[in-house]
């Protein structure tokens, strides 16, 4: 269960997705150790704990890669999906743009984040932590200073996301190597 939230014309969920099951409740897989190098696989759909940590499910939700994130099977909750590339744009246009819209996405202060964080407002509520995240060669990184994002857009070769950060107001479109684990915020599906 989740609760939810109104941003614009969009509802998202107010927290970071934290399943390890798709919606048909087929399993999502993850790997052992949660540090296994997994460049040699072609379509890797897997979870993992945020910086190897189980404690940090709670406050961070989990780590996914692309190919788990874009599977047909869906790990949103029913009536909701994980948002397109075209759905973060709309977000961040109705933000004020790229410049703008990271300080109303992300929480204040610095118990998730690395200092300084000055720029945070949270005005959305949705309250993003910086989580960092996890490299398909089995290292997790960037604790406290990034949150990336999954889009369900292929860039081939890469997957699109967003990225936040500690220390700028920007909401950054980037592309992401698909079997990275970044954590995934879903967004209400239209009737």
């Amino acid at each position: 269960n989740y609760n939810a939230l109104v941003i614009g014309t969009q509802t998202w969920l107010a927290e970071n997705l934290k399943t390890t099951k798709y919606s048909n409740g087929d399993d999502i897989g993850t790997t052992s150790p949660a540090t296994l190098d997994i460049s040699g696989e072609a379509t890797p759909k897997y979870w993992w704990n945020v910086n190897n940590f189980a404690g940090n499910k709670d406050i961070y939700g989990l780590f996914y890669t692309w190919y788990a994130a874009s599977d047909s099977r869906n790990i949103c909750p029913t009536g909701y999906h994980v948002p397109t590339d075209a759905e973060w744009e709309t977000l961040k246009t109705f933000l004020g743009g790229q410049d703008a819209a990271g300080s109303k996405l992300k929480e204040v202060g610095t118990d998730h984040w690395s200092p300084p964080n000055s720029d945070a407002t949270n005005e959305t509520g949705f309250t993003a932590t910086g989580g960092g995240y996890r490299n398909f060669n089995g290292s997790f990184v960037s604790m406290g200073v990034s949150s990336p994002y999954w889009s369900s857009s292929d860039n081939a070769p890469l997957g699109w996301g967003q990225d936040l950060y500690y220390n700028t107001t920007t909401l950054v479109r980037l592309g992401f190597d698909k079997p990275d684990g970044c954590v995934v915020r879903c967004i209400k599906s239209s009737r």
